[in-house]
């Protein structure tokens, strides 16, 4: 499988929308699981205060990645192919508070 970015712009007004929105994006890769993977998310601000998200995903084809995304319901703005990986530091661990 092929390492992909997600840019999905301007997909949810809340929270509660975006939290409703990854249970089924999880269903529908379990669903699927030769053909993508859901690795990890980043939720973005929106200028219009709405959320988006920057996804990475492991899949097949940009195809599948697309067919994910059209199955689930979310956008997919752009799906862009990762040509490496350089890891500086791993992801910070949010502090509970």
């Amino acid at each position: 499988m092929n390492t992909y970015v997600i840019l999905r712009r301007n997909g949810w007004r809340t929270g509660d929308d975006l939290a409703r929105a990854a249970e089924v994006s999880r269903e529908t890769g379990d669903a699927m699981p030769d053909e993508v993977r859901w690795i990890r998310s980043y939720v973005i601000e929106e200028p219009d205060g709405g959320l988006g998200t920057v996804c990475i995903y492991q899949g097949t084809s940009p195809e599948a990645v697309r067919r994910h995304a059209s199955l689930a319901g979310l956008p997919a703005t752009e799906v862009i192919p990762v040509a490496d990986t350089v890891l500086v530091r791993p992801d910070p661990v949010p502090v509970s508070g």
